[in-house]
């Protein structure tokens, strides 16, 4: 059971779902999120209860062999994960999935800020939030190369007749309003390709979601998202960054850098084979050789018929901490970045929190019409595809 609630405005829905597959069991929202990694393909199924908290129904699991930094490199391999992890997922559940929301990373993933301007034409002068909506179309028309396609536009702040720092203009008066976006882009082939997989699996794609504000919405609390927070998620293939200020998202980035480049680093150091290196780093690994024993010794297999050989942990420690330090210098330079952004207006430094890859998504946009965002209340809708769009 998870404490973080659900949206209240009901968005999040991916499919009718019951214990018989034909409809939602007492009105309840079931929400079927799916992590496309690059070790792992993740699926969860979760509904909310009467207090409005998430219930996990059922969670699966399948190794991943079609992706490679985030990236789908083999759709076979991808969909093949895919089914097996939902699959799990709606055995443990009792339910039928249909359709789901699926996470996207890579280190194509971009972002950049970008304004909007209206004029309020109405005789009250009374903001809307269709005039909302229309400013935030407005911010979505900036030049891009036809490889790119924007996957979130997320609202910094609004402006109201030059008076900024309103956070939710719907029922102001004004004749001028402004906005303050982040908008976030991806590949489109990549975004394709992942549209693809689920589809070829046999469900149907809710929405797509950035990987590294789902993982925000799932591990970061209010009060950190307000006081700022740099949420960094070391993953296998790729390395998530999220910089949050002011409960709205500043800054994010994927780092092609993680997890695996530590295993290739033990193999390639130690002499042994991938399998071997993965089990090493997970059973004995540590980021810092203080905290490696010197009297601690472990046995590493032989190769070729070679007989096994031990070696201290603070042997393997002196590989691992090299390469992490690399992570974290680079994720350091994508919060600097990101704060850079906020010079100037008062922002203190981002504090880090290292999270876990995200579970059940507690606040993640879905089921939106294309092109359409949320306030500073909640996450930043993406754009759907349609058919016709070639992803669909």
């Amino acid at each position: 059971m998870n404490d973080n609630p659900l949206p209240q405005n009901g968005t999040l829905q991916s499919g009718s779902f019951s214990e018989n597959g034909e409809g939602p069991a007492n009105n309840e929202q079931i929400v079927v999120g799916v992590d496309i990694g690059t070790t792992k393909v993740c699926a969860v199924v979760a509904s909310t209860d009467a207090r409005d908290r998430v219930n996990i129904l059922g969670v699966g699991m399948a190794e991943s062999k079609g992706s490679n930094r985030g990236v789908v490199v083999n759709i076979d391999k991808t969909v093949d994960a895919v089914q097996e992890a939902v699959g799990e997922a709606e055995r443990a559940a009792g339910i039928s999935v249909e359709s789901v929301i699926v996470g996207i990373a890579g280190d194509h993933v971009q972002s950049f800020q970008s304004r909007g301007v209206i004029t309020i034409s109405r005789r009250n002068g009374e903001i809307t939030q269709d005039d909302v909506q229309r400013l935030l179309e407005d911010t979505m028309h900036v030049a891009m190369p036809a490889d790119r396609e924007i996957l979130h536009v997320v609202p910094q702040e609004f402006i109201v007749d030059g008076q900024d720092g309103v956070a939710d203009p719907v029922g102001m008066s004004g004749v001028r309003l402004e906005a303050n976006v982040h908008i976030i882009t991806g590949l489109v082939s990549a975004a394709k390709n992942v549209f693809r997989c689920i589809e070829k699996a046999g469900f149907e794609v809710a929405d797509i979601v950035l990987e590294p504000l789902a993982s925000s919405f799932a591990v970061l609390h209010d009060d950190e998202q307000e006081v700022g927070t740099a949420l960094i998620d070391v993953g296998g293939g790729t390395t998530d960054v999220a910089v949050f200020e002011d409960n709205t998202i500043r800054h994010t980035a994927v780092i092609a850098v993680a997890g695996d480049k530590v295993t290739d680093d033990i193999r390639k150091g130690l002499g042994v084979m991938r399998e071997h290196a993965e089990r090493l780093k997970r059973r004995f690994g540590t980021s810092l050789i203080d905290y490696a024993g010197e009297d601690e010794m472990i046995t590493i297999p032989g190769i070729g018929g070679r007989s096994e050989k031990s070696i201290g942990r603070s042997a393997l420690a002196q590989i691992i901490q090299p390469r992490m330090e690399e992570v974290l210098e680079i994720a350091q330079i994508e919060i600097k970045r990101g704060a850079g952004r906020r010079a100037g207006r008062g922002s203190q430094r981002p504090e880090v929190c290292h999270g876990r890859r995200a579970g059940p998504l507690r606040d993640a946009p879905g089921g939106h019409r294309r092109g359409a965002a949320l306030g500073r209340h909640g996450a930043a809708r993406s754009r759907r595809r349609r058919r016709g769009d070639g992803a669909r």
